[in-house]
């Protein structure tokens, strides 16, 4: 239903907005090149109703869709009962949809989620309703971070915009700066010396970024913060003075994610088709990042990133649909290929043992990790989205129930609140576990390659699988 202010609809688990009165030219804007290169019209589960495939048989037993090759239903959800002797399940719990725009950004924190898209505005939901919000001059919202009680924006303008959440009205934010500050434009600008230096040295601190910002990523232990742009530079801002630490020329082509990883590793990913490892010294006050590592190489572009830091673990999305994962050990990099979409992965989030990828292709794949060897298996795929899936966040449950209070769940029993952004204006709101029911398992031989076979919901086409890379 609607709320006061207007335009705010949340939807429960089988209501769908986008199946009535939907425009498809809305679901694609021309500024994303990989989302516009990129086959959307496929079938493969636009006719699923609701929200998600594994339902079970009551799902749609007998129909056109269940009865396909393409559209297998997987077993089951887990359910158990909460303190409250509810029952819950993992699936769909809400759909949030606001007519201002694409969904480009998402960033969670207990109860409460920030989304950001191409109308400029940044909304606020608390326990999933209408809370607050603030608005930016610039482009579109491509990235949040949450730090305290501070909120970090990356606009389409090249600028990061720095909120500050007031502690008398917490549903009140106030912009306190933005990177790089005017003072520091100003200093570079007129310094001798400065230029100078920019033009012998590309690694100069040119603070500030010439294309848009594509994402941003914290290492909160140092105060740091990491931003990637299309300029193909990314940067390194300490967030105490808001000065510019580093400025590194690190690809040949834009680059579209950037995460803080684990033993001071810093990881790219371009549309150049690398991912490259990058290893951060810290100098005096300063930082200085070298690079160490190309873990792949690809004709397709590199599109997102995400770390696992406790396993040591590196997720990369491509252009072509694939997810390639690498294991560190021994300072050496391990890992295989996942196979689970049709086109372009746009997003991947981790939740605990699991993995979790969107794309363009509207689909939402939850992959696990199996411990005995380091294969990954899909556990599920959440479908409902009548768009690409362009960002995802994740926030531990007892900590979204608890306003974002510490938690006590036993490692391995742990439930998740997901959150997906889609280009249909959405945001869905899902429940997973570590223990979700994974896919009926397929007795293949393994290739001679070397190549693992693993459960398919496509019947055993071979469609999802993992493999070792040649060392």
């Amino acid at each position: 239903m609607r709320n006061e202010t207007g335009g705010t609809m949340v939807v429960d688990l089988q209501a769908d907005p986008y199946t009535i009165n939907h425009n498809p030219h809305d679901l694609c804007p021309p500024e994303d090149p990989i989302i516009s290169d990129t086959n959307l019209t496929h079938q493969r589960f636009s006719s699923v109703s609701s929200s998600i495939m594994s339902i079970g048989p009551t799902s749609g037993e007998g129909s056109p869709c269940v009865m396909s090759p393409w559209a297998r239903v997987s077993p089951k959800w887990d359910a158990d009962f909460n303190e409250d002797n509810v029952l819950e399940t993992n699936g769909l719990i809400s759909s949030i949809v606001r007519e201002e725009g694409h969904i480009y950004s998402l960033a969670a924190s207990g109860d409460l989620l920030y989304t950001g898209s191409d109308s400029k505005n940044v909304r606020v939901w608390k326990n999933l309703k209408d809370y607050a919000g603030f608005k930016s001059s610039s482009g579109l919202v491509k990235a949040i971070v949450l730090c305290g009680d501070r909120v970090f924006t990356g606009h389409q303008d090249g600028k990061i915009r720095i909120w500050k959440v007031s502690k008398r009205k917490p549903g009140k934010h106030k912009r306190v700066g933005t990177l790089p500050t005017f003072k520091s434009l100003v200093k570079t600008s007129v310094n001798p010396k400065y230029i100078m230096d920019a033009r012998r040295n590309k690694n100069t601190k040119k603070t500030k970024h010439k294309d848009a910002v594509s994402s941003l990523s914290m290492d909160v232990e140092l105060g740091l913060l990491y931003s990637s742009s299309w300029d193909r530079t990314i940067k390194v801002w300490r967030i105490s003075d808001s000065k510019c630490l580093e400025s590194i020329q690190a690809h040949d082509d834009a680059i579209n994610s950037v995460m803080f990883g684990f033993d001071d590793l810093v990881f790219t990913g371009s549309a150049d088709g690398t991912v490259k490892v990058w290893k951060r010294e810290m100098q005096g006050k300063g930082t200085k990042h070298e690079l160490e590592q190309v873990l792949l190489k690809q004709e397709n572009a590199v599109t997102a990133l995400a770390v696992k830091p406790k396993s040591s673990m590196i997720y990369s999305g491509s252009s072509d649909g694939l997810v390639n994962y690498w294991e560190r050990s021994k300072s050496i990099f391990i890992g295989g290929i996942l196979k689970g979409h049709k086109s372009a992965v746009l997003c991947l989030t981790v939740a605990g043992s699991l993995l979790l990828s969107g794309a363009a292709d509207k689909n939402i794949c939850v992959w696990r990790q199996d411990t005995s060897d380091g294969s990954h298996h899909c556990v599920s795929v959440l479908t409902g989205h009548m768009g690409p899936v362009k960002c995802l966040a994740v926030e531990e449950e007892e900590a979204y129930r608890n306003g974002a209070k510490a938690c006590t769940v036993t490692e391995g029993d742990r439930k998740w609140i997901i959150y997906s952004g889609s280009l249909d204006k959405s945001v869905k709101v899902w429940r997973v576990s570590d223990r979700m029911a994974t896919w009926r398992e397929v007795d293949e031989p393994a290739a001679s390659s070397g190549r693992k076979s693993s459960s398919s919901p496509h019947g055993g086409s071979g469609a999802w699988g993992s493999c070792d890379l040649e060392k």
